[in-house]
């Protein structure tokens, strides 16, 4: 099947670059959220971004008008993937949440759809169990910004048709990705890896083993990483790390995924990472950023 008629659920920050990605490969999206809000707050965001590439002369103005006019906003749900080849669910990182959501999806969509979760960390297998169609139940990571970098984890959940996942990497392919395929595991591999880099980071923060910026300093000279973990932490955003390594530590009881309390008191503090220019460095209104003294 290709895939041409694309549902993205979750107009946030992952949803909507999902959404861009799709209608800039020439599919057509709905882009759909529970609040007329939200569905408006994310098409803002893509024409934006989209706006600022012709200002830089990347795009022409006609070919945004083309990308923004192939993606439809919905608030309906029903009417949101009545049509849809492939449903991307960006929901939050909340497993009996997105277990409803596909159920509703179960019996809205047609029985050819492929029903994809961008979760980060929860087990695919048990969002598909929810479901009667297990064998369409896939998983899709992309990494935000996700209308920019390149990977999606595919993960292929137990039950999965290889039809699907085969279809899957096509559509990633399609859209300009790279796809890994990746066993239904906590974290998969990117933040089974990552979850413990940035969990050992904010204990050294914590533990005055060495400042956030002296950190981040020292793995991008000494491990040619090009952002520290302090950084990526903020970029990725507090309240995203502390639900994802909750989850994790539930779903595993406790073997994996304890977050650093750290964590926890920055968003007590308001913290979030850049998402509102306050995390391990305070980001300023002129582009550049500043460490923040924690103690």
């Amino acid at each position: 099947m290709d895939v041409k008629n694309v549902t993205v659920l979750g107009a946030g920050t992952m949803g909507r670059g999902i959404a861009q990605a799709s209608a800039m490969a020439g599919c057509s999206v709905v882009l759909y959220d529970i609040k007329q809000e939200f569905v408006d707050g994310g098409i803002a965001g893509i024409s934006k971004i989209l706006g600022k590439s012709v200002e830089k002369g990347k795009r022409t103005q006609e070919e945004v008008d083309g990308i923004m006019g192939r993606i439809k906003k919905s608030i309906d749900l029903a009417e949101a993937v009545k049509d849809a080849d492939f449903v991307v669910e960006a929901v939050p990182e909340n497993l009996d949440l997105k277990k409803k959501v596909f159920a509703d999806l179960d019996k809205l969509c047609k029985p050819a759809a492929i029903l994809a979760s961008n979760t980060s960390v929860l087990p695919v297998t048990a969002i598909a169990s929810a479901t009667q169609r297990p064998s369409k139940v896939i998983g899709t990571h992309f990494f935000n910004p996700a209308a920019v970098m390149k990977l999606v984890e595919v993960i292929t959940p137990i039950g999965v048709a290889e039809e699907t996942v085969q279809i899957t990497m096509d559509f990633c392919k399609k859209i300009g990705k790279v796809p890994v395929k990746c066993k239904d595991t906590p974290g998969f591999i990117v933040n089974a890896l990552l979850g413990s880099f940035y969990q050992i980071a904010a204990q050294m923060v914590m533990d005055g083993v060495a400042t956030a910026e002296d950190i981040d300093t020292a793995m991008k000279l000494g491990a040619n990483h090009p952002m520290g973990p302090c950084e990526l932490a903020d970029f990725g955003g507090f309240d995203i790390i502390a639900n994802g390594s909750d989850e994790m530590f539930k779903y595993t009881s406790g073997k994996s995924g304890q977050l650093c309390l750290l964590y926890r008191k920055m968003i007590e503090a308001g913290r979030l990472g850049r998402k509102n220019g306050k995390g391990f460095y305070d980001y300023l209104p002129d582009g550049t950023k500043k460490p923040f003294k924690l103690f």
